[in-house]
């Protein structure tokens, strides 16, 4: 068994916004370099994406929504949403290798032929089950907990998320199902997009307190991040998840240009290192993690590769 699989390649790094774009296609490279010269493609399983079908889609994506995506990638032009994410030429198909590399993930992880994974660009955790939002076009995060479900029957799955936005497109969806565990460290909704993720949001119904908002306050760092971690790994230790996807944006740290936290790579690390041990403890081990957001490309080389170690290095 590998014990780390990363999907990566020029096929997925297809998924971008073009030039001048914050979510360019070069997001892919600047990590892609570091991870080189780090020397871990020597410690793991590099493979590639694969188009997610129709019908996996469809797991989380109403069909109005797909077929909307269909015809703005065959035209090329308008908008997706609100004015964040405009359309492109084959969005649909560059979206759908991003769901298919998180779906590529996870069913290495479950076939038993990989410990835990990293996909570089996934995560994209503002789409809704009916639209477009922030930069994302489909929902790889949402179309993967409904996929482990479906084909794999698993009935406790945790979504961790330490982007600096909060993943409202995951937390709506499953707001009020028990089953889907949740915990989101992000910047206070009143000074960043999308402006939700307080801290009273904690699920509804049979799902009440199985979720875990942290707004944090522009500026918050490492130590601000440990303060609110102790309680998400406790919130995550009680559910006993048997699958941990974690969304890992390195919009979170110091410096990027869109938003405000000022974490360091270690913050990173450590939400991976202590994810893993969390899944050791639970007897499965798997922890797939998705790189969100960022938009410094040197955060994204310093932070992504950060999780990569912490995956490699949390037992």
């Amino acid at each position: 068994m590998d014990e780390l699989r990363v999907i990566a390649g020029e096929r997925l790094a297809r998924y971008g916004f073009g030039a001048g774009h914050p979510f360019g296609t070069d997001r892919h490279g600047a990590f892609w370099r570091e991870f080189q010269a780090r020397g871990l493609p020597q410690r793991c399983v590099v493979d590639e994406t694969r188009e997610a079908t129709p019908e996996e889609l469809a797991l989380f994506h109403d069909p109005a929504h797909l077929a909307f995506l269909r015809e703005r990638s065959a035209s090329g032009k308008g908008w997706l949403d609100g004015g964040d994410t405009p359309a492109f030429h084959g969005v649909y198909e560059a979206a759908a290798d991003v769901v298919g590399a998180t779906l590529t993930a996870a069913e290495a992880i479950m076939g038993g032929e990989a410990r835990r994974a990293f996909v570089p660009i996934a995560g994209l955790h503002h789409a809704s089950r009916r639209g477009a939002a922030g930069f994302c076009a489909l929902n790889d995060c949402g179309v993967a907990i409904e996929w482990l479900r479906a084909r794999h029957g698993l009935q406790r799955i945790a979504y961790v998320d330490i982007d600096a936005h909060h993943g409202d497109g995951v937390f709506y969806a499953f707001e009020d199902d028990p089953a889907v565990a949740f915990v989101d460290l992000h910047e206070d909704g009143r000074h960043l997009y999308p402006g939700t993720g307080s801290a009273s949001e904690t699920g509804k119904g049979a799902a009440a307190g199985t979720k875990y908002n942290a707004p944090l306050p522009p500026g918050a760092d490492d130590a601000a991040f440990d303060a609110a971690w102790g309680p998400a790994l406790e919130l995550l230790e009680a559910q006993r998840p048997e699958f941990i996807l974690l969304q890992c944006g390195a919009d979170s740290l110091a410096g990027d240009p869109l938003t405000h936290l000022a974490f360091t790579p270690a913050a990173h690390r450590r939400a991976a290192q202590d994810l893993v041990r969390l899944a050791e403890r639970l007897g499965h081990g798997r922890v797939l993690a998705m790189g969100g957001g960022g938009y410094n490309r040197a955060n994204i080389a310093a932070g992504w590769c950060a999780v990569v170690e912490g995956l490699l290095d949390g037992t």
